[in-house]
């Protein structure tokens, strides 16, 4: 009977240990993708809700961890990670979804085609 207490107290110590090394690294690496990240302000024409849900979705890729997009300033917060997409990739991505940024200018085929409420040119 000694033996089995001694053997469940060493598999709750050890199912404790697992979950403590579990929680550190999982703290360590949301830590480094904090640190990691960079913010940028971009002008994006647009209009309306519309856009900013255009906007945003386009702009929200890999490596991405927020785009806002605010209507009245027409300026986006993006944070990303440099390390996995560069700015003017997302930027670009906003390009084709078409509206403007400062690197890059939405095709006319495209713009065309976006609700007349969101078109800003």
């Amino acid at each position: 009977m000694e033996l089995v207490t001694k053997n469940r107290s060493k598999m709750r110590n050890l199912k404790f240990m697992f979950g403590a090394l579990f929680a550190l690294v999982f703290s360590v690496s949301v830590i480094g993708q904090v640190h990691g990240s960079k913010t940028e302000m971009i002008k994006v024409s647009g209009n309306c809700e519309s856009c900013k849900s255009r906007i945003e979705k386009a702009a929200k890729v890999e490596g991405v961890s927020k785009a806002d997009w605010n209507e009245k300033t027409k300026m986006m917060t993006l944070v990303y990670n440099p390390s996995k997409v560069k700015s003017d990739a997302v930027q670009k991505k906003i390009a084709d979804a078409g509206h403007d940024t400062p690197k890059f200018k939405a095709d006319v085929k495209v713009y065309k085609t976006l609700p007349g409420c969101c078109k800003y040119r």
